[in-house]
């Protein structure tokens, strides 16, 4: 009994790296195919410019295939963390207008983002944890201590980095891997977080014929917009610590005025 037992763990072990050596080969493949195959010629503002008037003939003549494209597309890039994810945005909002176009780039980016929360944690989230050390509990240093603070607050940390357009999307999808995230939240802070981003990409996206840069598209003031968006969503862990300091600072009651609260008759 116990050597099948042994020989069936040894199975699922052989079993469970094959997929790792699986994922990573996919994940290196995408990257490789990308840059191989001319990507980042294709994915650029000057190609879709170019592109424009026939890309919009093709959505409006194949809508609903055109759509699952898009949307597949969008998911993969998302997923393999290639770049370009914002001039995708902005030829979705071309092809298929603010709202529809919205809700793909919403659907999209979240999907492929949890594609890349989940295979980063598969694939690497042990060996990063062992090797910080979050794997042992009270693990003392700055890595311990940023974990706990971002499990305690995870929702809240995640929707500001989600809003604030400072911090690289694909960074933001596996940092959270290596810490103990809820899948949940992940998904839910990433959907709300994304959200106003992706409307406003959408909606530039129409105007995709006369912008002459992505540059142009970020401008301080939008920065500053959604760094204010960021610092509403730091406003519920700063409220809780502030309400934990002033617990802490309280005296304790002394002891005989308490057993004389206890005894005084109702």
């Amino acid at each position: 009994m116990t050597c099948a037992r042994s020989h069936h763990g040894t199975r699922r072990q052989r079993g469970a790296i094959a997929l790792k050596l699986a994922l990573a080969l996919v994940f290196i493949g995408g990257l490789a195919a990308f840059f191989l195959l001319g990507g980042p010629q294709y994915l650029s503002l000057d190609a879709i410019k170019a592109n424009r008037d026939q890309l919009l003939a093709l959505t409006n003549a194949h809508y609903v295939p055109a759509l699952v494209i898009a949307f597949t597309v969008y998911v993969v890039a998302t997923a393999l963390s290639l770049p370009g994810s914002l001039l995708l945005s902005l030829t979705v909002g071309l092809l298929f207008g603010r709202w529809v176009g919205s809700a793909l780039i919403l659907l999209a980016a979240t999907l492929g983002a949890t594609l890349a929360f989940l295979a980063a944690r598969y694939l690497f989230a042990e060996f990063a944890r062992r090797k910080l050390g979050l794997d042992k509990p009270d693990t003392p240093g700055i890595a311990a201590r940023i974990n706990r603070g971002f499990t305690d607050n995870a929702f809240n940390y995640l929707l500001f980095l989600r809003l604030v357009p400072l911090f690289p999307f694909w960074l933001v999808n596996l940092a959270p891997a290596f810490t103990d995230v809820s899948v949940r939240t992940f998904v839910t802070a990433t959907a709300i977080g994304i959200l106003p981003g992706v409307f406003v990409f959408a909606n530039l996206g129409q105007s995709l014929g006369r912008i002459e840069s992505t540059a142009q598209l970020i401008s301080p003031t939008t920065i500053g917009a959604f760094v204010l968006l960021g610092v509403f969503a730091l406003v519920p862990i700063l409220i809780r610590r502030l309400r934990a300091g002033r617990d802490t600072d309280k005296p304790a009651s002394e002891p005989g005025a308490a057993r004389s609260a206890d005894t005084r008759p109702d």
